[in-house]
């Protein structure tokens, strides 16, 4: 059996009037009158052979079958809507949402993006920065920047760039510290990586002291701390060279120790769209410069 064109005046005339139970308030929302968009509405129950709502003396009710139709209509308009929203000067711009780890888009994506777009500028980036737990399908993420060793469940991951972690600390830290022993008195800012300073100070070939600072979820946040004194922070100092280079952040100790890096990663199940596959490429070109 052949389905009806159904029109599309008619069902943006029940949409309206569904929302404002009123035939009244749909026709000045739609600058027609209010018979106009009766007549709309009753055209559409004919075609479908089914009341879609109940005319009562003080406005309107939804039927069981309206009902079950205002979703859908709403659903599909506002489908329409966002497409139409994506041309732009004549041409159509594609839908980029990405997530990416504070630190990465602090340290180093955000000075980088305006040349992203003047390349792309038919591509409509969203980004979404996080604390490096990322769900991908739940987000709504086309594809997330996340720091570690690259292994995750029904995951791709491409390497990006190394960033191995270093001790910085405010000026004035800094210069009561010559040996990284000394870092015993010190408050040590940690991250929810349990394991670091423990790796750092075997690395330095000094014993571990018992860590007490606040921890912090993000290195951008940790580094703020670190920057207004409240103690030292093990970070990703390829990440904060801005902050190194005007001394706001100090690097007492040259022993740095790498417990992974960052990483493009999507889902297995989901092939590169053209959007995907130029933003990955120009991401290789800009961590090529970067290594």
């Amino acid at each position: 059996m052949e389905r009806p064109q159904l029109p599309l005046n008619a069902l943006r005339a029940f949409e309206a009037a569904a929302r404002h139970l009123s035939f009244t308030k749909a026709g000045l929302e739609l600058c027609v009158s209010q018979g106009a968009i009766s007549h709309q509405v009753k055209a559409l129950e004919e075609q479908l052979g089914a009341p879609l709502f109940r005319r009562l003396p003080r406005g309107l009710a939804l039927t069981d079958e309206g009902l079950a139709l205002i979703p859908v209509v709403q659903d599909a308009f506002d489908r329409l809507g966002s497409t139409l929203d994506r041309f732009s000067g004549g041409r159509y711009r594609d839908v980029l949402t990405i997530g990416v780890v504070g630190t990465f888009a602090a340290g180093w994506l955000m000075q980088r993006l305006p040349d992203f777009q003047r390349e792309h500028p038919d591509i409509d980036l969203r980004v979404l920065t996080n604390n490096n737990r990322v769900d991908l399908a739940g987000e709504g993420l086309d594809m997330a920047i996340r720091f570690g060793a690259g292994a995750w469940h029904e995951t791709d991951a491409e390497a990006l760039i190394a960033a191995p972690l270093g001790v910085a600390c405010a000026p004035a830290i800094a210069r009561r510290l010559s040996s990284p022993s000394d870092l015993s008195g010190e408050t040590l800012l940690r991250s929810y990586r349990r394991d670091e300073w423990a790796c750092w100070f075997a690395a330095a070939g000094v014993p571990c002291p018992a860590i007490h600072g606040p921890m912090f979820d993000s290195s951008v946040t940790m580094a703020a701390a670190a920057m207004a004194g409240h103690g030292v922070a093990l970070l990703p100092l390829a990440m904060f060279s801005a902050a190194l280079a005007e001394e706001r952040l100090v690097r007492p100790f040259a022993v740095e120790i790498e417990t992974g890096r960052y990483w493009l990663t999507k889902l297995q199940s989901r092939p590169d769209s053209p959007a995907m596959a130029r933003f990955r490429s120009w991401l290789r070109e800009r961590c090529a410069e970067t290594r």
